[in-house]
């Protein structure tokens, strides 16, 4: 028969089938039977999550800290209702902001008018919820034609580079040097159209370089990353590699932007419709209320402030959203 192993000095042990058990110097024993797939599945990730967490995106960690974030709330919550009353005004202000009562010109607050009567003698209140129709709309719509328009220029030239680059780049240079109410006040004193396309054509035809700039940037940076490199070394199309790997990547600056610029394009609706060359009656807006309250100031200031409070908050609330959005994707603050 064979000899029996000796056991090793120092008392330790044979290791058995499940595991391994190793001596220590003094004597005592240290149980090896962990395995390295369990070790690996405890150990946390390099992003800090843990075990058996699966690795949060950019725009999964921006969402959790927006969600945390009492400023994001608070203008959401405001916007949301900007929203709502813009879609149906008729939910909380009842009649017409068309009608309008000379006997009851300047006249404070009272019942069915909460916020008095302006110097036409309609009601403020109604017509300051409706306003919020045309202020938001304009708003929405020129930040996105601005944000579409702005961004297919800039994308193309920062990922094609050359000579359409520096046509673009020259291109911005002299829309940059055209100031914004003197450009409005030449371009829409022409204009006798009561809609709104005059004005948000405007917005987006002095607009879009802003934001081109920002998306040629922001794609420059982008192509230059590896996994865009790795595509290229493979053999992916130039369509493929901006809509699977560099859009996605790029975007976060233009959705900061664009929505900070959304406040501004509101608040530039009311300066233009403010100085008659914007939006004309019979439109609805803060701007027009605020430029027919403006003589009666002394007399009637109520029908000056609730348009001008109503125009103040809700830039400030779009201002204040476009900040919660860029700490939330800008890598720089975490």
């Amino acid at each position: 028969m064979p000899p029996e192993p000796r056991p090793p000095s120092g008392g330790g042990r044979v290791p058995e089938e499940d595991g391994a058990v190793a001596a220590t110097g003094m004597g005592g024993a240290m149980d090896l039977a962990t395995s390295e797939g369990e070790t690996l599945e405890k150990a946390p990730g390099p992003d800090g999550t843990g075990p058996g967490e699966k690795a949060r995106s950019l725009w999964s960690d921006a969402w959790r800290d927006l969600r945390r974030n009492p400023v994001f709330i608070i203008s959401a919550l405001v916007i949301l209702f900007l929203v709502f009353i813009s879609l149906w005004p008729s939910a909380i202000a009842s009649g017409s902001p068309l009608t309008c009562d000379l006997a009851k010109a300047q006249e404070g607050s009272q019942q069915g008018a909460p916020f008095g009567y302006d110097g036409q003698g309609c009601n403020v209140y109604t017509r300051t919820v409706y306003g919020a129709r045309t202020s938001v709309t304009v708003g929405v719509l020129a930040t996105l034609g601005v944000a579409l328009f702005g961004s297919v220029l800039g994308g193309l030239a920062g990922f094609f580079g050359g000579t359409w680059d520096s046509v673009l780049s020259r291109i911005t240079d002299v829309f940059f040097a055209i100031p914004v109410v003197l450009g409005g006040l030449v371009l829409l004193s022409v204009v006798t159209s009561n809609t709104v396309w005059p004005v948000i054509g405007f917005m987006v035809l002095l607009g879009w370089p802003q934001i081109s700039r920002i998306a040629r940037g922001s794609v420059i940076t982008a192509k230059q990353n590896d996994y865009v490199q790795a595509a290229r070394a493979l053999g992916a199309s130039n369509s493929r590699m901006l809509l699977r790997h560099i859009t996605p990547n790029a975007v976060a600056p233009v959705i900061v932007v664009a929505t900070i610029a959304l406040g501004t394009y509101i608040a530039l609706e009311a300066t233009l419709s403010y100085l008659g060359v914007g939006l004309k009656p019979p439109t609805v807006s803060w701007g027009i209320d605020i430029s027919a309250a403006s003589p009666y100031i002394r007399n009637a200031p109520h029908a000056l402030l609730w348009p001008s409070g109503a125009l103040a908050l809700t830039v400030l609330a779009f201002i204040m959203l476009g900040d919660a959005v860029r700490d939330a994707l800008d890598p720089k603050l975490r």
